[in-house]
């Protein structure tokens, strides 16, 4: 990869969001930039396929977006000019409880701790100045291993985040209904909910919600891939699809490599050029429980027994905050919970051209231990039910993808996890190890771009960011 023999200034392997985003990063500075997908079509986790039924729209991955309306990124780029709309639900969230009941995020701070009753006063003390301070705060969690640039702001989600959050709820919260809310949130961790940190994963999704939203792409997750592919192209980057990487040389020339995949593929892609101390701690790396998905294509709206879950777009099904840590320990232990946490979406509600005229998409994932084939269509069901009855009803067919099949469709879905890794403490801060600069692979041009390097998972394009910042700095001279 000698500059005189380059073909490319840079190479990216992997076009999900975050390898997109660091060429885009790197184009940006006038490189000439290549990433390479090795399937049919670019996205990684943002992909949009008809998978029930002919013009039923169903996002293959994520589907919800608050980490990239509010990435510090993402949310610089042109890509409404490219063809990015956002569309957002009248409420981010809601949490249904078994009394008809529900936990309800509103996009306003004021009125969701109204409707929190006794835990008014808490919840907005707990997240008026985080949401308030989001674009500061965000820069910061999101942000590379440095001093904050926001020490405040960011001392005070440090303070809150460090906790587990079963005991940030029950320190802050004295009703189920609000503990329910805040567990929710933090289950987004696939973590079990009395590990250290859990609770940060709680407040930066719940002060999202209230900063700026949980919306969806218009159109679904493809829409994001479109509009990031076609800004990319306007500064003259290139996105080839069909182009598996099993070694080394399956890479154009280039000064440097950027490679948005986990460690286990980096580990045998460049077995050869790897310290053997380094390579031994990228196949050591510990991937996360898994998950099982389904795709609803529906003949109706979900029959939510709360009305006020029909105007949400995402929801947290789970009961107390109890049932969704026993289900989120079960999963960390290799076990199946009966009532497992189940997150669920419904787009369509919203975005009616994901559907017919008068039907409807429905989106939902429950975590199950890493590699796991149990098929759990039934139990995710009965859970739906329990918070809407009549659901089978509105089913005209549906499509489920198990932990097998998720890392079929993406490589980097190591069991099925989606996150790039388990993101326990030492994994939150040292991914994929433990070093100051985690982007930067001790080999010549080497370098790592995916959601295995901090901030970790997430739409959010950060990782793809900072590793090209370290790329612009190393091998440009570009600080």
């Amino acid at each position: 990869m000698s500059e005189a023999s380059s073909t490319y200034d840079a190479v990216v392997v992997g076009s999900g969001p975050n390898g997109l985003s660091a060429a885009i990063r790197l184009a940006q500075e006038g490189l000439q930039v290549l990433v390479l997908e090795a399937k049919a079509t670019p996205g990684g986790g943002t992909r949009t396929q008809e998978l029930t039924e002919p013009v039923f729209l169903h996002d293959v991955c994520s589907a919800v977006h608050p980490t990239a309306a509010g990435s510090p990124f993402l949310s610089t780029l042109p890509l409404q000019q490219h063809g990015l709309e956002w569309v957002h639900p009248t409420y981010p969230f809601a949490h249904p409880l078994d009394d008809g009941d529900a936990a309800v995020a509103e996009r306003s701070v004021e009125a969701t701790a109204k409707s929190l009753g006794i835990d008014r006063s808490s919840y907005q003390q707990l997240f008026q100045q985080l949401s308030a301070h989001w674009t500061s705060l965000s820069s910061d969690v999101l942000g590379r291993l440095r001093i904050p640039k926001h020490p405040l702001i960011t001392a005070r989600f440090g303070f809150y985040g460090m906790f587990s959050a079963d005991q940030l709820s029950t320190m802050k919260f004295s009703q189920a209904k609000t503990r329910a809310l805040f567990a929710g949130c933090a289950a987004h961790s696939i973590l079990p909910l009395e590990k250290a940190f859990s609770a940060s994963f709680g407040l930066v999704l719940a002060a999202s919600a209230h900063a700026v939203g949980w919306p969806f792409a218009k159109g679904g997750s493809a829409s994001i891939t479109k509009a990031m592919i076609s800004y990319l192209e306007s500064l003259g980057g290139t996105v080839e699809c069909k182009q598996e990487v099993r070694t080394l040389k399956d890479i154009p020339s280039s000064r440097a490599v950027l490679f948005d995949l986990t460690p286990r593929q980096i580990a045998r892609i460049a077995s050869n050029k790897l310290p053997s101390g380094y390579k031994d701690k990228l196949q050591d790396y510990t991937y996360g429980p898994g998950v099982f998905k389904i795709d609803w294509a529906l003949s109706e709206p979900v029959p939510w027994k709360n009305k006020a879950c029909r105007k949400a777009g995402t929801l947290h099904l789970g009961g107390s905050f109890e049932e969704i840590a026993s289900g989120e320990k079960a999963a960390w232990d290799g076990k199946h919970s009966e009532t497992p946490y189940v997150l669920a979406a419904q787009p369509s509600v919203f975005d009616d051209g994901r559907a017919p005229e008068g039907k409807h998409t429905f989106w939902a994932y429950c975590h199950v231990p890493s590699g796991s084939t149990k098929d759990m269509t039934d139990i995710i069901e009965k859970q739906i039910e329990r918070f809407a009855p009549g659901f089978r009803d509105t089913i005209i067919s549906k499509h489920s993808m198990n932990t097998k099949a998720f890392e079929q469709y993406n490589p980097n879905y190591i069991g099925g996890d989606i996150n790039g890794g388990a993101q326990f403490f030492k994994q939150l801060f040292g991914r994929p190890v433990m070093k100051w600069n985690p982007y930067k692979i001790p080999a010549e041009g080497l370098y790592i771009c995916s959601s295995s390097t901090p901030p970790g998972g997430g739409v959010h394009g950060m990782c793809g960011l900072h590793a090209a910042e370290t790329v612009l700095k190393n091998e440009f001279g570009k600080a």
